[in-house]
């Protein structure tokens, strides 16, 4: 996916003035979160689209029973509701996709990655009245129901389907070939689901040179994060460089080679040579 054209200047600022705001305050709103998120990535999302993607959600909602019952009934009528009679699931396909994450995309698709998908479910469900929250599997995201003795999983990548025992300790071994951990099962706080969406979108960008826009904003908008490791200043630094903004690529080499150096004096010395010879590009 391309956008039809990157928001201007002025929408950036804005989206990311708000972002900051909202992963800052008392109790962030993941919806809010992903959705300034796709107003980065994608210039058309404009406030009636915002609006218009809270307003989908609220009408899904609204097509939930009432109360259904305890966490085995919430997840089948999630189930009947999203993936079997609106058709939300994921492919192989959808990894390849910037849109799968996207959550304004996933709405109108009807397709995304799991941990987007998974946003469709919580917010869903959160509006009904359900007990739900992510759980971030190593390498799937998922979403359970009720509390931890009678906890419920699903998938919504599979539409929804009811995770056994054995189903997450199958995804868990796939992705990384140690056995399911109870803490692996723990609900995930809205802002550890925005940290692994960006860093999919990043990872979608490293494996595409020529979208090093999106590796940016990506990185930018996790900086603005409350908590973010300092090597993520490392990696702006170099898609600057990458990107031909020799100058700023190399002050933020020199900044961070400051902070690395603190503690490691050869790696700052290192970082110092990429600085030096990123201005040198210059000539």
């Amino acid at each position: 996916m391309r956008p039809p054209h990157p928001p201007s200047p002025e929408r950036s600022a804005e989206v990311r003035r708000r972002f900051a705001e909202e992963a800052r305050s008392e109790r962030p709103d993941l919806a809010v979160l992903c959705l300034l998120l796709g107003a980065e990535a994608d210039g058309t999302l404009d406030e009636a689209g915002i609006d218009a993607a809270q307003i989908e959600l609220d009408r899904l909602a609204g097509q939930l029973p009432f109360r259904p019952g305890g966490p085995q009934s919430w997840a089948a009528a999630l189930h009947h509701l999203l993936g079997a009679r609106e058709g939300f699931r994921g492919s192989p396909a959808d990894y390849r996709r910037l849109e799968s994450s996207l959550l304004h995309e996933v709405l109108r698709r009807r397709r995304g990655l799991p941990i987007l998908l998974s946003v469709v479910w919580m917010e869903v469900a959160r509006r009904a009245g359900a007990p739900v929250y992510g759980v971030a599997l190593p390498g799937h995201f998922v979403v359970g129901f009720g509390p931890e003795e009678q906890q419920v999983l699903v998938d919504p990548f599979d539409g929804g389907r009811v995770l056994d025992g054995s189903d997450a300790e199958l995804l868990v071994a796939g992705a990384t070939g140690a056995p399911l951990d109870r803490s692996m099962l723990v609900p995930a706080a809205p802002l550890e689901v925005v940290v692994r969406i960006l860093n999919n979108v990043r990872a979608w960008a490293a494996a595409r040179p020529e979208r090093s826009d999106v590796g940016l904003w990506a990185v930018e908008l996790s900086l603005l994060l409350p908590s973010h490791p300092a090597r993520l200043r490392y990696e702006r630094a170099q898609l600057l460089v990458q990107r031909g903004e020799f100058l700023r690529g190399a002050a933020e080499l020199e900044a961070y080679a400051d902070v690395v150096g603190g503690v490691d004096v050869a790696a700052g010395e290192r970082v110092l040579g990429q600085a030096r010879a990123a201005r040198a590009r210059l000539n």
